[in-house]
């Protein structure tokens, strides 16, 4: 970041905090002279008058707009007008009201022509009181992101700074990512083009006059990096607290103090240092050190040996906050206190200290229009960084997609809406067959909402969601598992289709009048909102699924015995088969010192005649293995650490079918063997402690005319 940028963005904070000082000390109103002297990196800021004029004007257009926009926010559940002076409740999947925002290029005006099909991302700007998003605009591989993004996308940008800070704060940021522009697309029509998908408000939040500020606050949050994180110091020679803001390091590094500590008030040691060499003086209390010297890690590590519970690393007096990791090899030592970055503060060196750490509520800093204009959460920022932005993007692009294929003309069939799954029983229901004979393809199509209306209701671990089918109680198939999903931390918004055609003979070949269907769960698991329904189409094609048969399932420990549990498995198929599949998902958990089977790169093979067919789930246990699926369905911007590579599925995501068409490798009317065997590293697993499992079900199916 060039240095007078950062010099202009120091005096953007002094001038949010000290308003009323500065306007004290300049008469007549020579502030106003003052802050549109500076230049911007070729940004020239307007002339006063004609800057006061505008801002004039704006004031009086807002409040015009406040009557007019107010007039279009409706009361969802009561379907009336609001009064004046009602609050509107806005709830995601309401549809957005127009609106218009005041900002350095014009009016934006929403809806209009050019936003159709369109998704609008709202960001609050407000460095001055989170560490989180100083930390974010003021580091050029966070913003970057945003402009590698898709052409589509309206970002709209709003200061939380009032009067003429409000435009300052514009410029600021549009400055901020015009330079960046510059610097990663190829040329300037690619800059422009890029540019005029961000808006920004002249206009500070309390003074929009439209609906935005009311979405924004009634959505405030105060969890992973949303909210306003504190430390708040209590010094035993004085009578009130001093309160800083803070920055935790990176999500999946180390603890987070307020799930460590709670509201604890614990007691600091003012160490003088870097923290870069062991201190006796930290054992049992929080370690207070200065920013540089040695890499985070080297600092934590070093207070974690000398005994301290916590680390803070305070800023020195040019910096800003930065994301706190480790780096390569570094993440694999094991450190359990945690750490985070405070801003500077000049401290009395006798003071006895004392820290607690808190989260005050803000307004989101962000939510979302989707392409179909309903309000939409955004997620949980996990670090600072405009990527988790682009990935519920993605999210919308995907639904999008899935809309379209949901068009698709079907015979549906119905078989939950919105029902309750939690406990041993889960959801059960039981269908008529006759409804679903006839047909040559299936698909389940699973949604999965929660109790509540916001995505702070969900459940809050990571689950498997199973679909088990009984159509004949005497069938080796009754009771077994046809589709798998994972649940996703604390989201409310996914939807998946799954093509189940090779398993349509479990609905079909039977003699029952019903089929029974049962979702479920762990049975320890808060409660999810799942909804089913059954596409069925008939095709073309000049063979269909005719029979079944129950190869390996459930699955079994991954230890040194695993593959023991899978004996062969002999089959005949018949001379009129005309085609031979084998159908299979296959999912690991759990942890060993290996990460398996969750975090671990496992190969799965099926060996048919001699024949391998093999799987390896490579993306297992990388950072983004995950995120980087979003267009496949993983629903975005979860609580938990759904950006990381699984061993076979995603968190938030249906578990895809791995299907081999054998046809060629198999003898009719002879003998054939299947064999099954997997393997880490090449090799069987033989963890040395809390083996993790593998969990499979797998079908051989036939297909004739």
């Amino acid at each position: 970041m060039a240095d007078d940028t950062k010099m202009l963005y120091s005096l953007l904070l002094c001038i949010c905090y000290l308003p009323v000082a500065l306007s004290f000390l300049f008469e007549n109103n020579p502030f106003v002279e003052k802050f549109t002297a500076p230049v911007i990196s070729k940004i020239q800021f307007d002339g006063t008058k004609n800057y006061a004029f505008a801002a004039t004007q704006g004031s009086n257009v807002a409040k015009r707009d406040e009557v007019g926009v107010g007039n279009l926010l409706y009361n969802r559940k009561k379907n009336r007008v609001l009064k004046d002076g009602e609050v509107p409740s806005l709830k995601p999947g309401d549809k957005a009201s127009p609106f218009r925002l005041w900002t350095l290029s014009g009016i934006f005006e929403y809806p209009n022509n050019q936003l159709n099909n369109k998704s609008v991302i709202i960001h609050y700007f407000d460095p001055v009181n989170s560490a989180f998003l100083e930390c974010l605009w003021n580091s050029d591989e966070a913003i970057i992101p945003i402009i590698k993004s898709d052409p589509y996308t309206q970002h709209l940008f709003i200061p939380m700074t009032d009067n003429l800070q409000a435009l300052y704060g514009a410029k600021w940021m549009f400055n901020r990512i015009n330079v960046l522009a510059k610097r990663v697309l190829r040329s300037e029509t690619e800059v422009n083009a890029k540019m005029d998908q961000f808006h920004f408000s002249v206009l500070s939040l309390s003074k929009l006059g439209n609906w935005l500020p009311t979405l924004l606050r009634e959505w405030e949050c105060v969890d992973h990096n949303c909210g306003y994180d504190q430390v708040l110091f209590q010094a035993g020679n004085t009578e009130y607290p001093i309160v800083l803001k803070r920055l935790d390091a990176h999500y999946d590094w180390l603890r987070s103090p307020v799930s460590t500590f709670g509201n604890k008030t614990l007691p600091v040691v003012l160490t003088n240092s870097d923290g870069c060499q062991p201190s006796s003086t930290v054992n049992g209390s929080v370690a207070l050190v200065n920013s540089g010297g040695c890499s985070y890690f080297k600092k934590v590590q070093t207070m974690h040996a000398s005994g301290a519970s916590a680390v803070l690393i305070m800023q020195n007096q040019t910096e800003t906050p930065q994301d706190m990791n480790c780096q390569d090899n570094e993440c694999t030592v094991p450190l359990s206190i945690p750490a985070c970055m405070i801003e500077n503060f000049n401290f009395d060196a006798k003071s006895h200290l004392n820290v607690t750490f808190q989260n005050t509520p803000s307004p989101s800093f962000f939510a979302a229009i989707d392409p179909q204009g309903a309000l939409q959460e955004v997620g949980w920022f996990l670090y600072p960084s405009m990527s988790f932005i682009n990935w519920q993007t993605q999210w919308f692009q995907y639904k999008r997609n899935l809309t379209q294929q949901l068009q698709k003309p079907a015979h549906i069939v119905s078989v939950f809406q919105e029902q309750v799954m939690q406990g041993q029983t889960g959801v059960v229901v039981n269908i008529s067959t006759a409804e679903l004979k006839g047909f040559q393809h299936l698909e389940l199509d699973m949604s999965l909402s929660c109790p509540g209306e916001r995505d702070t209701t969900c459940g809050h671990w990571d689950h498997g969601i199973s679909l088990f089918v009984c159509c004949n109680p005497n069938s080796t198939l009754c009771g077994m598992e046809i589709g798998r999903w994972i649940s996703p931390f604390r989201r409310r918004v996914g939807r998946w289709i799954t093509d189940i055609s090779p398993l349509l003979p479990m609905i079909q070949n039977n003699q029952s009048d019903t089929c029974t269907f049962t979702m479920k769960t762990a049975p320890w698991a808060m409660p999810w909102i799942p909804s089913l329904n059954l596409r069925l189409y008939k095709t073309s094609e000049s063979t269909a699924p005719s029979e079944t048969f129950v190869l390996y399932q459930p699955g079994a420990t991954f230890d040194k015995h695993y593959n023991s549990h899978f004996k062969p498995f002999n089959f005949i198929p018949p001379a009129d088969v005309k085609k031979v599949v084998i159908f299979a998902v296959i999912t690991g958990h759990g942890s060993d010192e290996n990460g398996c089977g969750e975090f671990c790169v496992t190969s799965h093979h099926f060996s048919v005649n001699g024949h391998i067919n093999n799987i390896t789930f490579s993306e297992a246990g990388t950072p983004l293995g995950c995120a980087n699926q979003v267009l496949t369905g993983v629903e975005p911007n979860e609580h938990g650490t759904w950006l990381y590579g699984r061993n076979g599925w995603c968190d938030g995501r249906n578990v895809f079918p791995w299907v081999i068409d054998i046809t060629q490798q198999v003898s009719l009317n002879k003998h054939n063997q299947i064999t099954y065997f997997g393997w880490f590293n090449g090799t069987d697993p033989n963890p040395k402690q809390n083996p993790g499992m593998i969990s499979i079900y797998s079908y051989l199916v036939y297909y004739r005319s």
